[in-house]
């Protein structure tokens, strides 16, 4: 873990330090000990006072990282990442698979709208082109796991909000309507700091980091059907690309 905090970014130094500690974590700085370092400890590390390392901590805690411990200090919540897989065949349910006890697809919105120059060269459609907008977070084990912007063709699709909501399932809503089968076409993935709508849906704290997939859905002639922009939490999740 790197020394001190830049100030004057326009970053909150204990966003910063937040960051910071919980990239630790994840590469498994502490797995010696199981403990976050003491707050006098930190805060001589980054150069700031303890006040500032504790908002840090109290930032993780409730992302559910860490909890502190009366009389031994901060515990590492031991919380194992789900293995999402990219493959030809990407399924949410059948990716996490055995890994959580039960799974929650939620729809939190919809409507429908013209499609704007990104949404209609993903969805190979005029601009213009109707289509149909869902708002959706996926919960494992009462957990959110990721949360997602996705949109089909209005012509062919126009009864997906409310199949997704009766099902809580993108593929069991396209069987519903009629398309039995689907694959990825493509994958682009990134990774940001979560704003504030991700944070909210995510229960995430300012700072927390998201993975971002932009993903293309086509049937089995090719004809694009499903453009998702979704977000993972990234301390919940990791991507194994599979051929």
């Amino acid at each position: 873990m790197a020394g001190q905090v830049q100030r004057q970014t326009g970053i909150a130094l204990w966003r910063q330090i937040a960051d910071r500690i919980r990239q630790a974590i994840s590469a498994g700085a502490y797995d010696g000990t199981g403990m976050v370092p003491p707050e006098m400890v930190l805060a001589q590390q980054f150069g700031v006072n303890r006040h500032t390392v504790r908002s840090a901590l109290a930032a993780l805690s409730q992302e559910g990282i860490v909890r502190a411990v009366q009389g031994r200090g901060t515990l590492i919540e031991r919380k194992e990442r789900l293995n999402f897989p990219i493959t030809r065949r990407t399924r949410f349910t059948a990716g996490i698979g055995e890994q959580a006890r039960a799974m929650r697809g939620l729809l939190l919105g919809h409507g429908e709208e013209k499609a704007d120059e990104e949404v209609a060269r993903w969805l190979k459609l005029p601009p213009g082109a109707p289509v149909i907008r869902m708002e959706t977070v996926r919960k494992a084990d009462d957990r959110p796991v990721s949360c997602a912007t996705t949109w089909f063709p209005a012509d062919r699709f126009a009864g997906m909000p409310e199949a997704y909501e009766k099902a809580e399932s993108i593929t069991r809503a396209f069987a519903e309507l009629g398309l039995a089968d689907y694959v990825r076409a493509t994958t682009e993935i990134t990774a940001a700091h979560a704003e504030a709508g991700d944070l909210a849906a995510l229960e995430l704290t300012p700072g927390a980091i998201v993975l971002i997939t932009k993903a293309m859905n086509t049937d089995l002639e090719g004809v694009p059907v499903q453009y998702a922009i979704s977000r993972f939490a990234a301390d919940r999740v990791q991507f194994t690309i599979e051929n």
